[in-house]
């Protein structure tokens, strides 16, 4: 007999795949087997409360193994495991967005509303963008698989492979293939190819590139009916069990001091060899090893920095892991990178460096990026290197578009990299880079003193491995 955490994936499975026919694309052979019910009723979620944060959390017949949550959120007959929901850039009554010719007031403080949606590994981030929705960040009918990124995109009726990132995207009915990238303003019944790397502004810039298929193998392949595979799994799994530790340990003392306007979450990973500079924000799920970061740096949620340097101002962008590597200043790694250095053969990016969301760097000799160039696709050698990036100043001179390797773009270059640096600086601002002891407080200060709670799903019977109705308020 089926039991009530069985029947409501199966209920989440069929909602998706319902949004979903117009593309003949079922989801049930692919996440069927992906986390098994057993380990849906092992873990405890947790909540983080500070005076900073708005907070009314509703969790009604959902399970949330291992989940993590930040603001104000619903979660309603939805499936989560062990996946982060940040709402820390959440909008309020009275806050005004700019679009186009329009200025849009909130009519009351946003929530973010995760319904009838599995969301398996998945950082959830609310910074929204979408004009029709300013007091609700909306997750509907949706299932998302490993490591995937929904980043101020809200998803009705869709599906999201490994490492997938959606961004500043409103999508309806889409699927989204392991390690696209997808930042397109509004897309409806797509199904975006594997490695597809899509960045577009309507009437001003349309960036795309296709990674080579039989090349992104290597690092992440999926499958209906087989786990995702790849060395990026690979690498998530060989460091499961560090992980393991902090969260199993309810108390758990910093392993070291970090400046005091500095923050260090409590369920980040770091050892003793590495060095936190001020202005710096370490997220939940970071890993950091025998590395420093400079004044203003951030490692945001499941980043690894490991035998690396970041220099200052240096952005680390959902799920980017730097490893053997040098960054200089000001240097922008974007969602879901993987930037692998070897011990005789590291990596060095220059001064203001863009490399853009889902590149992959992965050398066996020693490679420098000059100062001041926008990288993307798939790097091993410095051939691959001269094929996959511009200076910055090349790109800013572009009118009419260009095509380079597998890199199509079209519109104006100068949009693009205006675009890119405005984001850049709201990052920075919003993590407290600039904070001068007084003025310019971020996360990086204002996430100093979460007091982090639990709470516990059924621990037998039918409704085995869900939560009761939990309402918390102030």
């Amino acid at each position: 007999m089926m039991s009530e955490l069985e029947k409501l994936y199966t209920r989440i499975i069929q909602r998706a795949t319902i949004n979903l026919r117009e593309l003949e694309f079922d989801v049930k052979p692919y996440v069927w087997g992906l986390v098994s019910p057993s380990q849906m009723e092992k873990f405890y979620a947790f909540y983080g409360i500070t005076t900073d944060h708005p907070i009314n959390f509703h969790f009604k017949h959902s399970g949330l193994a291992g989940s993590y949550f930040l603001g104000q959120c619903q979660v309603i007959n939805s499936l989560l495991y062990k996946s982060d929901v940040r709402g820390d850039e959440l909008k309020q009554k009275g806050d005004v967005l700019k679009f186009d010719k329009f200025e849009i007031e909130v009519s009351k403080d946003e929530e973010i509303y995760i319904e009838d949606s599995a969301l398996i590994k998945t950082m959830v981030h609310n910074y929204s963008h979408d004009p029709e929705s300013l007091e609700q960040f909306f997750i509907k009918n949706t299932v998302s698989t490993h490591y995937a990124n929904i980043h101020g995109a809200p998803c009705d009726g869709c599906f999201l492979e490994p490492f997938a990132t959606v961004d500043l995207t409103t999508l309806h009915d889409c699927v989204v293939g392991a390690f696209s990238y997808i930042q397109a303003g509004e897309i409806n019944h797509l199904n975006i190819e594997p490695g597809t790397i899509w960045v577009r502004s309507q009437g001003n810039f349309d960036f795309s590139y296709r990674y080579p298929q039989d090349r992104l193998m290597k690092y992440v392949c999926f499958t209906a009916g087989s786990q995702p595979q790849g060395v990026f799994l690979d690498f998530m799994e060989e460091r499961k069990d560090e992980f393991q530790r902090i969260f199993d340990t309810m108390n758990l003392e910093s392993p070291l001091s970090v400046p005091d306007s500095s923050s260090l979450d409590r369920y980040a990973v770091i050892d003793l060899k590495t060095q936190i500079g001020d202005n710096v924000l370490v997220a939940q799920r970071a890993f950091l090893k025998n590395s420093r970061l400079g004044k203003g740096a951030n490692a945001q949620e499941n980043c690894f920095v490991i035998n690396s340097r970041l220099e200052g101002n240096n952005i680390t962008a959902h799920g980017a892991k730097i490893i053997e590597t040098d960054l200089e200043r000001d240097v922008f790694v974007g969602f879901n990178s993987f930037l692998h250095g070897k011990p005789d053969s590291r990596l060095t990016i220059g001064n203001g460096c863009i490399i853009m969301p889902h590149t992959i760097i992965d050398i066996r000799e020693p490679l420098l990026i000059p100062d001041n160039h926008l990288v993307w696709g798939l790097i091993t050698d410095q051939k691959d290197l001269e094929s996959n990036s511009l200076s910055i100043a090349d790109v800013e001179s572009i009118e009419n578009g260009l095509k380079k390797g597998n890199m199509t773009f079209e519109g104006s270059g100068k949009s693009l990299v205006t675009a890119f640096r405005e984001r850049i600086h709201h990052i920075l601002e919003a993590n407290g880079a600039f904070f001068d002891g007084k003025n310019n407080k971020g996360h990086a200060q204002k996430n100093q003193d979460i007091s982090f709670n639990t709470i516990q799903p059924y621990p037998k019977g039918s409704l085995k491995g869900l939560y009761p109705t939990i309402t918390i308020q102030p």
